[in-house]
Order: structure tokens, then C-alpha cells, then sequence
């Protein structure tokens, strides 16, 4: 099979096209290297790949002679609201609609991967893929509003697209700004992390290599919208209690009472619906994944 994957460069999608390359798939990575963290991450992820510098909002896309795109470009984080939303607007909703459309016209099914943000504060935990969304940020309106869009170019032009809702990915490679890779460079560098909120905010955590067997198994066999979320919730202070203990040091944390504005207080995922129809689990234990993830940031500090 060939595949595009938007977002190559990316944190999942760099190891999205890697276990597709494994599985003996060709992949032509789709990446347009924004400048929203560090580009030498993103050229550092894409090493080895095939990685094709396009900006889905403005260059033409063909999908022709693919078998299919995963789409997991697009502008990342809940602190969205303000002077940036502009860029919210481009590179997720009007990046997707352009995707969209190349994909029905080309007649290639399409992953869109979407986010547990579109929750919100959801009306019940776990969470599953039926409950009425009523996202906090920005960016949970615009990756909502890319659900709504595929829906209608699935009605109106055919398009055939699956939807994953991820849930707080962690692993290597992980964004800098995350809470995760926060904590594991501030433990490998002596450096201080800064906690926004009480630090009883809790997450459906879901190691990477988990939510990139979800992701292809959509791919393969799903149809409709997918949770795809790590069995455990566990707040943040449980979670930097993990790192102290797989590191065997002491983490600095400097508390800010308040959270982060359209910051989620809780997430929890509902998987039956991927575990029924498409046999898909999370293997990675919280912990396992916190300790490959600190050997990730570990070794980074000493190269």
C-alpha cells in the first residue's frame, strides 16, 4: 500500500510513517515545518523519511494513486485563543477542508485525526465517542469543525474518512511544549517545571506507539469516529510522581494556581468502540511509557 501522512515531521506522524515503512507500506510524508516549536525537532524527526515540504492550505494536492491519507497535520495546542487564531483557522480548518476535497475528488479514504479536546468539560467520564461536544479553546472548535467538514464532504461528495480522537499522546519525540516532555527535560537538565493549575488535573494518558497501532487500524478496517485513549487516568501530580521514580530524582515544580485558559480538568476515554470493532488496546502501561520517555530526554542531555 502507498500512504501520505500529513504532519510527518511531526511527533506522531513521524512514528506513524516509520511503523508503516516497517510494516512494509510506502509513505510519502507531507510537512510543511511551521515554525510553532523548534524546525531542527521536526527535520530531526523526518531523518530517514520521505518528506515532501507542502503547506496544505495554499500548495496543490494530488492523492492520486494512493490508497490512503492520514491526515495529522495541522496547529497544535489549547492556548489558542487571542492574536493566534488566525493560524488555527489556516492550518487546521482550511488546511483540512483542502485535504478534504483532494481526497474525494481523488477517491482515497482519509484518517483525520482529531483530538479529546472537542469534549471539553464532557458531560460524562469515560468519555465515549457519542457524548455532545463543547470544547474549551480555540483549537478544540477548529478540530471539531474539521469533523463537521469531512462529514459534509462525505455526504455531499463521497469522501470516505474515519476520525480518531486522540487522547494525551506521550512518548519520544514528543512536542517541547508538553507537560511530559517538560517534566523529563527539567529532571535530565536540573531544570524547574512550571505547573499551571492545582495539579489534580487528570488525563487519559496513551503512549505513541499505541495510538499509532489505533491510527492504522482505523485506517485498515474503521469507519465513523474512534476514541483512541491509554487505559490509566492519572492527574499530573501522579504523573510527575512517576518520572521522580523512574529518573531517581526530584523534580523542581514551580505551582501557578491558575490552569492554562481552555486547559481541560479532566479526560477519560471511553474505548469500547475501537476495542469491539477493531480489536485495538493499549499495550504501553503509564509508567512503562513515562520510562521510555525519560531514557528519550536522558540521552538527549548527554550528546
Amino acid at each position: 500500500m502507498q500512504y501520505a501522512v500529513t504532519g510527518a515531521a511531526g511527533f506522531i506522524g513521524s512514528h506513524l510513517s516509520e511503523q508503516l515503512l516497517a510494516q512494509g507500506h510506502e509513505v510519502v510524508g507531507l510537512d510543511s515545518f511551521t515554525d510553532y516549536y523548534d524546525v531542527a525537532l521536526k527535520e530531526q524527526n523526518a531523518s530517514g523519511l520521505d518528506v515532501r515540504r507542502i503547506d496544505l492550505a495554499e500548495d496543490p494536492l494530488d492523492f492520486a494513486g494512493f490508497d490512503g491519507v492520514f491526515h495529522l497535520a495541522g496547529q497544535p495546542g489549547v492556548r489558542s485563543f487571542g492574536d493566534v487564531f488566525p493560524l488555527y483557522l489556516q492550518r487546521n480548518v482550511l488546511a483540512s477542508q483542502r485535504v478534504f476535497e483532494a481526497a474525494a475528488r481523488d477517491g482515497v479514504k482519509v484518517v483525520f485525526a482529531s483530538s479529546s479536546s472537542i469534549y471539553g468539560a464532557a458531560e460524562s467520564y469515560p468519555t465515549p465517542e457519542s457524548t455532545p461536544p463543547h470544547p474549551l479553546s480555540p483549537y478544540g472548535i477548529t478540530k471539531y469543525a474539521c469533523e463537521q467538514l469531512a462529514d459534509a464532504y462525505a455526504r455531499q461528495f463521497g469522501l470516505t474518512c474515519a476520525v480518531t480522537r486522540y487522547f494525551n499522546a506521550f512518548g519520544p519525540r514528543q512536542r517541547p511544549d508538553m507537560a511530559f516532555t517538560r517534566i523529563a527535560n527539567a529532571l535530565a537538565g536540573g531544570g524547574t517545571f512550571e505547573l499551571y493549575g492545582d495539579g489534580a488535573q487528570s488525563r487519559s494518558w496513551t503512549y505513541v506507539s499505541d495510538v499509532v497501532a489505533g491510527t492504522i487500524a482505523v485506517m485498515e478496517q474503521g469507519s465513523g469516529t474512534y476514541n483512541v485513549g491509554g487505559a490509566l487516568e492519572a492527574s499530573i501530580d501522579e504523573t510527575i510522581a512517576l518520572f521522580e521514580r523512574v529518573s531517581g530524582r526530584r523534580l523542581d515544580v514551580r505551582r501557578h494556581g491558575d490552569p492554562v485558559p481552555g486547559d481541560q480538568r479532566r479526560t477519560k476515554a471511553d474505548t469500547t468502540r475501537i476495542r469491539t470493532e477493531l480489536g485495538w488496546e493499549p499495550r504501553v502501561s503509564l509508567e512503562l511509557g513515562i520510562a521510555r520517555q525519560w531514557e528519550w530526554a536522558d540521552s538527549a542531555t548527554q550528546l
